[in-house]
């Protein structure tokens, strides 16, 4: 079967391997679609070193389950979560189950964006496989895990009643947060995108008000009126660009807090005047990953009719246009977001 991998330094291509088979415990998922996420992109680029595995927003059909499953059956939809902690470790006894030493040790056999994948005994019995309903389509399915990632930052930061929020950045993880920050209560939404096609993607996802954040003094302008000149409650950097956190800094207002929320590139560096950040409390809260309990959160905000995710999806490409898929996902300019379409579709 066909699989995709890093071939070299910025590029990608298909390998073949044998049909994985579900061992005692396992699953194996024949996909239907996979979303190509900003990390893919910068495991593309070498920007990314935590793994070099391709595709984690896969969404299918069970076609084999092994030894002592329960639970599951075969031909059931299902969207899988790639990394699941240990759950035994002191950091996973604080509840901070995405920083535990073994979360990202752990992943899908052999990647997301292949015509099938093993899921681990480990992953099965920790729910790393969530049963989608039938309102969840595969689209909306493919979009769980990046929204489940805004949701578990939402849930760190623990923000004031009807916050004010605005994201530095766009593209489809950016989105979702803003789809995200409504459902749990936001009063106002807001956000800086340079592609014209985000910015009106943004606008009928319901963002309040966009801005291009290539004139600094209309992005604060923005904030200011929306406001009162205070700043906002929450702005979120949701994009790995060094610049957009100190844009992000200076939109946050006294006492209130930013969130890295984007992938930097391996070796950025922040140039942020400290004693700003002391006298006018702000806080600096980075946020990765996901966990089950968050992805289950928002299927359910899914089947509620509480938020819509599936407008998000802007192309589907074969697997077997693996390189048009990347090429397509990094130009913002033509591509919201792109999914990687297999066998079960």
């Amino acid at each position: 079967m066909n699989y995709a991998r890093l071939e070299a330094p910025g590029r990608v291509g298909l390998a073949d391997a044998p049909r994985p088979a579900a061992g005692p415990g396992e699953i194996v998922v024949r996909m239907a679609e996979c979303g190509l996420c900003g990390t893919d992109l910068e495991k593309l680029r070498g920007g990314y070193t935590a793994s070099a595995i391709l595709g984690h927003e896969p969404v299918g059909t069970i076609e084999a389950i092994g030894l002592g499953v329960h639970g599951h059956a075969l031909e059931e939809r299902v969207f899988v979560h790639h990394h699941v902690p240990c759950l035994a470790c002191p950091v996973c006894a604080r509840g901070d189950y995405m920083f535990c030493p073994s979360y990202a040790k752990t992943n899908l056999d052999p990647c997301g964006f292949a015509e099938a994948f093993r899921v681990s005994a480990d992953h099965v019995r920790k729910g790393a496989v969530l049963t989608l309903d039938r309102r969840v389509s595969w689209d909306a399915g493919t979009l769980l895990e990046p929204a489940g990632c805004a949701a578990t930052a939402l849930r760190r930061i623990a923000l004031p009643p009807d916050p004010s929020v605005f994201i530095v950045g766009l593209g489809p993880a950016g989105l979702l947060y803003a789809r995200i920050a409504r459902a749990r209560g936001a009063a106002w939404v807001g956000g800086a995108e340079i592609a014209p096609v985000r910015r009106a993607a943004a606008t009928r996802g319901g963002i309040d008000a966009t801005v291009d954040p290539s004139d600094p003094t209309a992005v604060r302008d923005l904030v200011d009126r929306a406001t009162d000149g205070r700043g906002v409650d929450l702005a979120v950097v949701a994009t790995g660009a060094p610049v957009a956190v100190t844009m992000a800094i200076a939109l946050a207002r006294r006492g209130g807090t930013v969130n890295l929320f984007g992938v930097p590139p391996a070796g950025s560096r922040l140039d942020v005047d400290l004693q700003e950040l002391y006298l006018r409390g702000i806080r600096l809260i980075p946020s990765y990953a996901t966990t089950e309990a968050d992805i289950a959160g928002v299927h359910q905000l899914v089947v509620d009719g509480r938020i819509v995710l599936d407008d998000i999806v802007s192309h589907r490409i074969p697997l077997g246009e693996i390189a048009e898929a990347f090429r397509l996902a990094s130009r913002p300019s033509d591509a919201l977001k792109v999914v990687v379409t297999g066998p079960a579709v």
